[in-house]
C-alpha cells in the first residue's frame, strides 16, 4: 500500500504525518514552529519530523500545506504575513533537495479541501467547497473532481470576499472582508468589546484573566451564556453572507466547514440554514452545509496530493494566459 508524508506548515505549529492511500494516519508528530529562526530553522524542523514519522517505511513523496500567498505551480512561497522572512522562498525545490524525494506544495486550505474530498466528508462528490474558519478564513474548491487552483494557484481566497462596503479593516489592507467579520480572530475581538460593556459573562471566567478567544465564546455558549450565544448568532449571520456567495459562485454538492470555530457549528447551523433559505436563490437552498470530518485535513490532504501527483492521478484546474481562448 502506498504511503506519503504530509506536512502542515503553520505559524504556530508544524505538523507531519505518515498517511497511507486509504487516508489512515500511521504516524504523527507536531512541534512549535520556530518561525523566528526563518526558513532555515523551520526546514531543519521539517527534516526531523519527516525522519521521525517515516521511520523505515517507503514513501512516494512529501506534500506540504502552507499559508498563502504561494504559487503551487512553481513551488514558491511568496510573502505570507504569518511567516516573516519567507518572501519568494523556493520551498518545494529546497526541501526536495534536502530530503532527496519528490515534494509538492499547496495552499493549506486547498490541501484541506482535497483531504476532505478524498477521505472525509466529501467522499463520493465531484463538486465540493471546504471553508476553514480559524485565525482567518480560507477556502478550497473541488470542481468536477479536480482541485481548482486558478492562475498561479491563487484561486479560492474566500476569506477576502468583500461582504461589507465599510466593514472592519482586514489584515490584507482592505475593508469589509469576510475574514475581518467572521474569522475566529474577529469573533474574539467582538467578544472583548462586548464584555467591556457588559462586564458579566462566563467568557471572562473561562479566559482566566487573559484575552478572550473564539474557543472561550464557543465554550460559554455551550453552557448557555446569553452574551456568548448572542455573539455566536452574529457570527452565524456573518458566515451566512459569505456562504450564500459561495453557493452561488460554485454550486457545490456539499459545503464543509472546518477550523477551530467549526466546533460551535451545531449552535450556529439553524441560523445559517434559516439565512440561506431566505436569501439564496431557490436552486441553491438544499445544498448541505456540514462540519468537516477529518481531525487534521491539511496534513492528510497534503499527503494525498503527494501520493496522487506521483501516481499521475492528480487533476488540477489552472488558468493562465497561455490557456486557449474561447
Amino acid at each position: 500500500m502506498k504511503q506519503a508524508i504530509g506536512i502542515d506548515l503553520g505559524a504556530t505549529e508544524l505538523r507531519a504525518a505518515l498517511v497511507d492511500e486509504s487516508g489512515a494516519v500511521l504516524a504523527y508528530e507536531k512541534v512549535k514552529t520556530n518561525k523566528i529562526g526563518g526558513p532555515e530553522s523551520v526546514l531543519a524542523q521539517m527534516e526531523n519530523l519527516v525522519a521521525n514519522v517515516k521511520g523505515r517505511n517507503e514513501v512516494t513523496g512529501v506534500g506540504v500545506a502552507a499559508p498563502g500567498p504561494l504559487n503551487s505551480e512553481t513551488g514558491i512561497v511568496l510573502d505570507p504575513p504569518t511567516l516573516p522572512g519567507w518572501k519568494n522562498f523556493e520551498l518545494r525545490r529546497v526541501l526536495a533537495s534536502r530530503l532527496q524525494m519528490p515534494v509538492s506544495l499547496n495552499n493549506d486550505a486547498n490541501a484541506a479541501a482535497y483531504g476532505e474530498w478524498r477521505f472525509g466528508g466529501g467522499r463520493g462528490s465531484r463538486h465540493l467547497v471546504y471553508i476553514t474558519v480559524s485565525t482567518g478564513i480560507g477556502g478550497g474548491v473541488v470542481a468536477g473532481g479536480r482541485l481548482l487552483l486558478g492562475h498561479g494557484g491563487f484561486a479560492a481566497e474566500l476569506g477576502h470576499m468583500s461582504i461589507a462596503l465599510d466593514g472592519p479593516m482586514c489584515l490584507c489592507g482592505h475593508l469589509g472582508c469576510w475574514e475581518s467579520l467572521a474569522s475566529g480572530t474577529a469573533l474574539a475581538k467582538f467578544a472583548e468589546e462586548a464584555v467591556r460593556e457588559c462586564q458579566s459573562s462566563l467568557m471572562i471566567d473561562l479566559a482566566c484573566g487573559g484575552p478572550i478567544q473564539a474557543h472561550h465564546v464557543g465554550a460559554a455558549a455551550a453552557q448557555g451564556d446569553p452574551l456568548a450565544l448572542s455573539l455566536l448568532q452574529d457570527e452565524a449571520r456573518y458566515l451566512t453572507v459569505g456562504l450564500i456567495n459561495v453557493l452561488h459562485l460554485f454550486a457545490p454538492e456539499i459545503v464543509l466547514i472546518g477550523g477551530g470555530v467549526a466546533a460551535s457549528f451545531p449552535l450556529m447551523k439553524p441560523t445559517i440554514l434559516e439565512g440561506i433559505q431566505k436569501r439564496a436563490m431557490p436552486s441553491y437552498r438544499q445544498i448541505p452545509i456540514q462540519r468537516a470530518e477529518l481531525e487534521d485535513p491539511g496534513v492528510v490532504g497534503a499527503a494525498a496530493l503527494a501520493m496522487d501527483a506521483e501516481a499521475g492521478k492528480l487533476e488540477q484546474y489552472y488558468f493562465s494566459e497561455s490557456a486557449p481562448k474561447f
